[in-house]
């Protein structure tokens, strides 16, 4: 694969150096109403954060804890850390102290930076560190814990040649050039936000448009300006509801990119009416980065996630370890893109492993004849009601192309005779009302053990901050509905 060991020889601040050193003049983070930044202007901020951590004793392979707002500050740690050797370990900034704590007891980190303000400050009164500190592909350079929907999140490690080969891959299968204008809406402390997105506009020294967060009216005033925008399917669901989402707004744009979450084929379609531009699915996970992609060249097929990446294999298996062509089964993934385990979890490693070699994604997919992959759910969301499998994915997005709903999700709930039931939780379009028995015809060309034993109707689904919906959150909230 083209950008599989490319670029590691000297770690990953050894790539983007070379990137950084032949345009530094050319405009990085532009900040709407705040400022441009170069790529020289990152790149000596780099410097001061890197010499600011040796300051604090950070060496290489010691972790540093960032827990801070979207900012070019924040940008330049990161690439501080990197430049330093250090392993980068992003939290969300809405964790509590008492979540913190748990973190920082895990990671045991050198160096804890929560303060934007103490950042800035020792930033300005740093001096900065010249060179960088080599790091070879199989050094740890970020550690990234997962959502933790169950039990304790865990690291996933990544090495310095998984970001790497990673976003050369994506940068090439994507066609960024140097005169793509990139409008970066997510948050950064997550794989979609940094990983991929500024990755891929670093390596193409392009411009970013750095938007603090995702407001509608604030990214289709700034679409025009942009070639490549990358969003979750609730921020294209937003952007058709707040109107202007058109062919007008996005005349310059080639690439719509959304992760994070699946997008319905409504959606998907519902964006390619309004706007003339195909959004591209991809497929990926914080142990893995990026495992599929549509194509930007070629058909993108509405509900899947296309097919592997160059280097990178992807097999879906039955229980009992058969293949399953066209057939519902486990995800499994190898390739350079496939982090090393969980930091200090030998256990959880090995649980995610085959004695094969693959990694288990714990992902339910089936894929076609011509190796595109369609995701139907967790494998912990899979619901067992009366001894036969049942994947919400499917009754989903059945309940999703009615004209009344604008989207739901499926969970299994305890169940006196079937052990689990079917429940669905729905949010009519506006002024749809809510009509049960109208939702349940929509279900007619499924067998009738896949239909909801319960609609519920809610104003919103629960979500994370990457948009996708808090299944677990639901099974507890209503655990207790079939038994009344």
């Amino acid at each position: 694969m083209a950008g599989q060991t490319r670029g590691v020889d000297d770690g990953f601040f050894g790539l983007l150096n070379r990137r950084f050193e032949p345009a530094l003049d050319r405009p990085f983070l532009r900040l709407p109403g705040a400022g441009l930044l170069t790529y020289g202007d990152i790149h000596e901020r780099s410097a001061l954060a890197a010499g600011w951590l040796q300051s604090q004793g950070v060496t290489p392979g010691d972790r540093v804890l960032a827990q801070l707002p979207k900012s070019v500050d924040a940008v330049a740690l990161y690439l501080g850390v990197l430049r330093s050797g250090a392993v980068y370990v992003p939290l969300n900034p809405a964790y509590t102290e008492a979540e913190v704590d748990w973190f920082v007891s895990d990671a045991e980190p050198a160096a804890v930076v929560r303060d934007a303000a103490a950042v800035a400050a020792g930033l300005d009164q740093a001096r900065p560190r010249t060179g960088y500190a080599e790091r070879g592909g199989d050094d740890l350079a970020a550690l990234v814990y997962t959502s933790g929907t169950t039990g304790r999140p865990k690291g996933a490690m990544l090495t310095h040649a998984n970001l790497a080969g990673n976003a050369l891959t994506l940068s090439e299968a994507w066609a960024f050039q140097p005169d793509d204008v990139l409008l970066h809406t997510l948050p950064i402390f997550h794989v979609h936000g940094l990983m991929v997105a500024l990755h891929t506009a670093m390596l193409s020294a392009c411009e970013v448009i750095f938007l603090e967060r995702f407001h509608p009216a604030a990214v289709l005033a700034e679409l025009p300006g942009a070639t490549v925008l990358m969003g979750v399917p609730t921020h294209y669901h937003r952007l058709l509801a707040h109107g202007g989402f058109d062919a007008a707004a996005c005349d310059g744009i080639r690439l719509l990119v959304s992760g994070s979450a699946p997008m319905t084929a409504a959606l998907h379609g519902a964006v390619a009416d309004s706007t003339g531009c195909e959004v591209l699915e991809r497929y990926g996970m914080s142990e893995t980065l990026m495992i599929t992609s549509n194509p930007y060249d070629g058909p993108r097929v509405a509900g899947t996630v296309g097919c592997a990446l160059p280097g990178v294999e992807v097999r879906v298996v039955r229980d009992g370890g058969g293949g399953a062509a066209g057939r519902a089964g486990m995800v499994q993934v190898r390739g350079p893109n496939v982090g090393p385990g969980y930091w200090r979890r030998p256990d959880a490693t090995a649980e995610s492993r085959t004695d094969d070699g693959w990694f288990v994604t714990g992902d339910i997919g089936r894929l076609d004849a011509e190796g595109r992959l369609t995701l139907e759910g967790r494998a912990g969301d899979m619901i067992i009601s009366g001894g036969l499998n049942v994947y919400p994915a499917e009754i989903e997005q059945a309940l999703d192309a009615h004209p009344a709903v604008a989207e739901s999700a499926v969970v299994g709930l305890e169940h006196p005779d079937l052990g689990e039931a079917v429940a669905a939780f729905v949010v009519a379009e506006h002024d749809a009302g809510g009509d049960p028995g109208d939702l349940a015809a929509a279900l007619d060309n499924l067998a009738r053990f896949k239909h909801p034993k319960r609609y519920t109707f809610v104003d919103e689904l629960p979500r994370n901050a990457m948009g996708k919906v808090l299944k677990a959150e639901l099974r507890t909230r209503y655990a207790d509905l079939f038994c009344d």
